[in-house]
């Protein structure tokens, strides 16, 4: 991935005025041990956040929110569903210059806020942190992604991933989207976007979707030395087989947002023709027909969410033209 040449500066090197202040967004469920580690990380911080706000979808509280130093906005919603809809919530309640995604199980070095504000310039829109401890695939699955991930459908995330130890020491690697685990945003370029409702559960696609609807010309990059290991709690996690997550999104962003033309359509196309493939080799390994259910299973799902939009859309057209 390109250098995009912006320095780090360290945090220690810049002015106390100069700091933005920093929102920390977390939505949890049902994970009580993990989400206290990822809060005890926050804390003990080399540059703190200002405040942490929690959404917290479990069937009982799993946090008490007193006793910090550090401001801790704690919102018991049980009724809610998924992910997406629970960092709405949370996004409209924060306040700092800087809005910074994490995830309930992650485990964070100790400068990573320091070093994501670092990773920020004047025509940076967002920075993400690395995660670290993503294995490189097999190679199945990596001439997969070579083959047929094209055009739009192309995640340039992995990669900056699977190399997080080469590229330690390296400047910002620039990106087309981020993964909501690790992201963070100005808040004047996404004060006004939200994740799709929609997406309720695991809410696969929330982050790829919310990038396609940042503003013209923004400027996301991971920054290498902003570090942490992604624990992948299995509570709550989804144990389909990866073609059904994979068709889903694939399937929701096409009819969402990207059909905007020739190299859409064969880049979806292509796609399509890969996982057949993928579920032929899978069956053949497995002995069984799974893989091309979940294909198709995930195919379905996201056909669904994405003619949802599509209706919405074409809905509210009608409204205006009327009005």
């Amino acid at each position: 991935m390109p250098n995009l040449g912006v320095s780090a500066m360290p945090a220690e090197r810049r002015e106390a005025t100069d700091v933005p202040t920093v929102s920390v967004i977390i939505a949890t469920k049902n994970r009580t041990e993990d989400l206290a580690d990822t809060v005890r990380d926050l804390i003990s911080q080399t540059q703190q956040p200002n405040e942490i706000l929690i959404v917290d979808q479990s069937s009982t509280p799993s946090f008490d929110p007193t006793g910090f130093q550090i401001k801790i906005d704690y919102i018991f919603a049980p009724h809610l569903s998924g992910a997406a809809v629970a960092r709405n919530v949370a996004m409209d309640h924060a306040s700092g210059d800087i809005w910074l995604f994490l995830d309930d199980d992650v485990i964070l070095e100790a400068d990573y806020i320091e070093q994501v504000l670092a990773a920020y310039s004047p025509e940076i829109s967002g920075v993400s942190g690395i995660i670290t401890n993503y294995s490189v695939p097999g190679l199945t699955r990596r001439l997969f992604e070579k083959v047929f991930v094209k055009g739009a459908f192309h995640d340039d995330r992995q990669p900056i991933y699977w190399r997080a130890d080469h590229l330690r020491f390296k400047g910002p690697q620039r990106v087309k989207q981020f993964g909501c685990g690790v992201m963070s945003f100005r808040a004047d370029v996404i004060r006004g976007l939200r994740f799709d409702p929609r997406l309720s559960g695991c809410s696969l696609a929330e982050d790829i979707d919310f990038c396609a609807h940042l503003p013209q010309g923004a400027i996301l990059v991971i920054a290498p030395r902003a570090r942490l290991i992604h624990k992948r709690s299995a509570v709550g996690r989804a144990t389909a087989h990866w073609l059904d997550a994979h068709a889903q999104s694939s399937a929701y962003m096409r009819l969402r947002n990207w059909h905007r033309g020739l190299n859409d359509d064969l880049s979806f196309t292509w796609l399509q023709i890969g996982y057949g493939v993928m579920a032929a080799v899978g069956s053949l390994k497995r002995g069984s027909f799974e893989p091309f259910r979940a294909w198709q299973v995930g195919r379905a799902r996201g056909r669904s969410l994405g003619l949802q939009h599509a209706a919405q859309e074409s809905h509210a057209r009608v409204k205006e033209t009327i009005a």
